[in-house]
């Protein structure tokens, strides 16, 4: 790749404090070590030589420092185009823990307290003021921030980072800040990539919405790449294999885990012994896997190592100590994380890192109107990640748990969460931004039409967009709620229920004061519950209501900022709630008793009316239908199992035992009654007479169905119109072979076939579409009286056909299709036409040998077009011989027919000469 070239005014050996003394961050000081300060030149001339809206895209390996040192350039530039204004820089990282862990570190770099001139805001948890220069924050805050402010214009930069990871938040950023950046024509944005693909994101950055490239600091183009060498010391590489599976049917297998930890043990036991000060990383798909081999560990290398995990489930103190490296006095430290630690964090103190290979991504499953996280191979772009976090700051060692064969067959890179995710928060943003689907954004990829369609869909029926796709007043508010739309509406509505306004409406016998004084309660129900299925708790045997009365007890180790989050998300509710008004239909009569976990099953309900199940009857595990049509079984052993009816939070694909056969799992539920569940999921309920058309008549049945969930289902008359619409659809899709041809029927049908293949018009067209493009003409009243209840018994086909028959050609039938041929022995014999629809049939007489003698000419029928095809049958009325010239059969094939048959049927003529001799139907003996 050829780098950015250098402007004359930025040599690349030019001190990394050249912006002068008046700048806010000192370069030196804070670069000092660190690889990328032999690239802050390069990247200041780039950035100056565009002016106020320059781009760039700074491509550099995880541990170089360019999240410790972009930012504070950035910010040095900014300031001297600001003047006197105090330009705010706005950092984007994907993780809650790096954006804190990344501005810890720059302040301490700063020297300054955290929250001064270095801040940072993730969800819950501000530290920032006017007073800050540099912001990092996570993805989703600076969304919302675009939303409510979209010229962004007390920001002066924004610094993407980690852009290669492909989150689908990142990707929706560069689409529009992309467009910001054509409105204000001074805001700074730089990308940042740990991997070789900053091309990509160079074009994004360089080309407008519409097409037209922006002025890069060459003139014209993509914007210009700033490449930083790699960091690393040097890397040991081991191949350690496990003898068992990685991955069964139900995900991680415990024996792979046990692996991963002895090889851990073993390993670091080994490198403790050379150099005391070495710290261990293990790598590991997800939160359950952590803890697990977290266990095994502590199990296995005693109290002289600490074993630390790192995970979206533990508390933010727990995820800071984690990354913030080893303190004089402490004990040796193995930690044990999930893809946290994999690029957008540095670890100190890491020289040696155990990989299990694996890493979770969300899949979207469209058959069934499920995503979820999968467990799969990492990619190789992350299995290097990885194992660089080993040499970071010396030589380091990685043990990979899977052998090379593995590593060469997985992917390049993750795939982009945009080609597999659910879209509904995504499209609820293009939506509001006045994108609708992304129309008109640059983005990194499109969204996949079926998954944006169905989000779309989803955004309709919540009532959040509008016909013209954009945002409504209600989108609009739950945009500004950080949660998926279907748990925001549940946030709002379930307040509003459970809460003061409408409680007398849920049926908990309190009212007046009482019902005010239980409101803030209810209220904070509806909060808590969100926050559950929000967060990254998993609910022990798919029991939700069980999981919340844990975080409640404070039990549970994420109580504290389930707590938390539950308190803001009440607050969001009450400021949002009161400006967005609710039709009847949103709010509906509901009888919930309070302090029942049906409450819980309402407020999921009211998120996912199409995850509302009820248990499907019959022996054997537990299995619910879902009004989506999804089957999913509950795990063995759930608390759950025995409801009726439960409202499902989570629900995703597996096999095994849990699964029932269905191919999907419940992950998280609570039990509700039917009546809520009707309620809650009132805009599927359908109510209708089904009219079907089997075994030979019109049946009717009133249903009552909740989506696929059928509620009742009783006898009744169909209507006329719809028992017509049930013949109809039998008839598309079964022909009319659903109504019976009798033999005179189908007889009549062949030779009028035989006509129109070889005549054409104005004989009628008897293949099966033509017939069923013309019912009405010819089938009318027949189709009535089944519409009716009339049985079909009672129906031949025969006399409607004839209404096809043209006049007065039809006189003339009998002469070219004649249904009989009288043959010399004077029998009449039935011809067999070909069926309807064979192109190449012949019309075939099958008649005993003896009856044709004498017969030296072949019959033409259809005015002479086709010769009949004569089956000569034996005595026995076996085919002796086919043949459409009988005076030829006559001369020459007669003669060995009649020697091998006249020994075998002695008492029928075998004359020698079949000219002369009399036709005849009857045996020798008989006169």
């Amino acid at each position: 790749m050829t780098s950015a070239p250098r402007p004359h005014d930025a040599p690349i050996d030019a001190p990394i404090d050249a912006l002068g003394r008046s700048a806010p961050f000192d370069l030196q000081a804070i670069g000092s070590g660190l690889v990328f300060a032999e690239s802050l030149g390069e990247l200041a001339g780039v950035l100056r030589g565009q002016g106020a809206d320059g781009a760039a895209v700074v491509q550099a390996p995880p541990g170089t420092g360019k999240t410790t040192l972009v930012p504070p350039l950035v910010a040095n530039l900014a300031q001297a185009a600001a003047g006197d204004r105090k330009p705010r820089i706005v950092v984007t990282q994907p993780r809650r823990v790096a954006a804190r862990s990344a501005a810890r570190r720059l302040a301490d770099l700063d020297a300054t307290k955290l929250g001064d001139r270095v801040g940072y805001t993730v969800r819950g948890e501000r530290q920032a003021g006017p007073a800050t220069l540099i912001e990092f924050v996570t993805p989703g805050i600076l969304l919302r921030r675009l939303l409510a402010d979209p010229g962004l214009e007390d920001t002066a930069a924004v610094i993407l980072d980690e852009v290669h990871e492909r989150g689908l938040e990142t990707d929706l950023l560069l689409g529009l800040l992309a467009e910001v950046r054509q409105l204000r024509g001074d805001l700074m944005l730089v990308a940042m990539s740990a991997t070789l693909d900053a091309p990509r994101f160079a074009a994004l950055l360089g080309t407008d919405p519409g097409g037209e490239q922006t002025q890069g600091a060459d003139g014209g183009g993509p914007a210009p790449v700033v490449d930083c060498p790699s960091a690393l010391h040097p890397l040991e590489t081991a191949w350690t294999p496990a003898p068992v599976a990685r991955l069964d049917g139900r995900g991680v297998t415990r024996l792979f885990l046990d692996h991963v930890a002895e090889t851990a043990a073993v390993s670091y036991a080994d490198a403790l012994a050379a150099d005391p000060r070495i710290d261990a990383l293990v790598f590991l798909p997800g939160a359950w896997e952590v803890s697990h081999v977290a266990g095994r560990l502590r199990a296995r290398v005693g109290p002289g190592v600490e074993i630390l995990e790192l995970h979206g489930q533990v508390s933010p103190a727990a995820q800071d100590r984690a990354v913030s490296g080893r303190k004089p006095g402490d004990p040796a430290r193995i930690i044990v994380s999930t893809g946290l630690a994999e690029s957008s964090l540095t670890v100190p103190g890491v020289r040696l890192v155990v990989d299990a290979g694996l890493s979770r991504e969300p899949r979207r499953d469209a058959g069934r109107g499920m995503t979820g996280l999968v467990t799969v191979s990492c990619s190789r772009a992350s299995a290097e990640q990885r194992a660089g976090r080993a040499a970071r700051q010396g030589r380091g060692k990685v043990i990979r748990c899977y052998d090379q064969k593995t590593l060469g067959a997985a992917p390049a890179h993750q795939t982009p969460e945009i080609a597999v995710s659910d879209l509904t928060g995504a499209a609820l943003i293009l939506a509001c931004w006045g994108s609708p689907g992304g129309r008109g954004l640059a983005l990194p990829d499109a969204p996949p039409q079926a998954a944006m369609g169905d989000a779309v869909e989803v955004l309709r029926e919540l009532g959040a967009v509008g016909e013209d796709g954009l945002a409504t007043d209600l989108g609009k508010a739950l945009a500004r709620i950080p949660a998926d739309p279907r748990l925001g509406r549940a946030l709002l509505v379930g307040s509003a229920l459970l809460g003061g306004a409408n409680a007398g409406r849920t049926g908990s016998g309190t009212t007046g004061n009482a019902t005010a004084a239980n409101g803030a309660a209810r209220n904070r129900l509806a909060a808590e519950v969100v926050a559950a299925v929000a967060g990254d708790q998993r609910a022990t045997g798919a029991d939700l209501p069980r999981l919340v009365s844990a975080l409640r007890s404070g039990k549970d180790p994420a109580s504290r900022r389930w707590a938390d989050e539950a308190r803001r998300l009440d607050t969001l509710a009450r400021q949002t709630g009161s400006g967005v008004g609710f039709s009847s239909v949103d709010m509906p009569v509901l009888d919930v008793p309070a302090g029942t976990a049906e409450q819980i099953g309402l407020v999921v309900a009211l998120a996912f009316p199409d995850r509302v199940a009820r248990r499907v009857p019959g022996d054997g595990p537990e299995r619910y239908l879902l009004t989506s049509g999804t089957r999913a079984g509950l795990p063995a052993g759930s608390p759950l199992a025995g409801h009726e009816w439960l409202a499902v939070a989570e629900v995703a694909r597996a096999d095994g035992r849990d699964a029932a056969g269905t191919g999907a799992v419940i992950r998280s539920a609570a039990p509700l009654t039917a009546g809520t569940a009707e309620g809650a999921a009132a805009h599927l309920l359908l109510d209708s007479v089904e009219a079907t058309f089997g075994q030979g008549r019109v049946t009717a049945r009133r249903e009552r169905r909740l989506g696929a969930i059928s509620l009742s289902s009783t006898p009744v008359r169909a209507s006329a119109g719809a028992g017509r619409a049930a013949v109809a659809r039998a008839l598309e899709d079964q022909g009319l072979g659903t109504i019976g041809w009798s033999t005179a029927a189908d007889a009549l049908r062949r030779r009028l076939a035989l006509l129109h293949r070889e005549l054409g018009d104005p004989w009628p067209d008897m293949s099966e579409p033509a017939l069923l493009s013309r019912l009405d003409d010819w089938l009318g009243p027949e189709l009535e009286a089944l519409a009716g209840g009339a049985a079909t018994s009672g129906i031949d086909l025969a006399d409607p056909l004839r209404r096809l028959l043209p006049w007065p050609d039809a006189a003339r039938l009998g002469e070219l299709a004649p249904e009989f041929l009288e043959v010399p022995s004077g029998s009449r014999v039935r011809i067999d036409y070909p069926a309807a629809g064979d192109d190449g049939g012949r019309p075939v007489v099958a008649v005993k040998l003896q009856e044709c003698f004498g017969w030296d000419r072949t019959p033409l029928l259809a005015g002479g077009r086709v010769a009949v095809q004569f089956h000569l049958l034996s005595p026995a009325r076996r085919p002796l011989a086919v043949t459409d010239d009988l005076a030829s059969f006559w001369s020459g094939p007669y003669a060995q027919v009649r020697a091998e048959m006249r020994g075998r049927y002695p008492k029928h003529p075998w004359p020698e000469d079949p000219w002369t001799a009399t036709a005849t139907a009857r045996t020798n003996t008989r006169k």
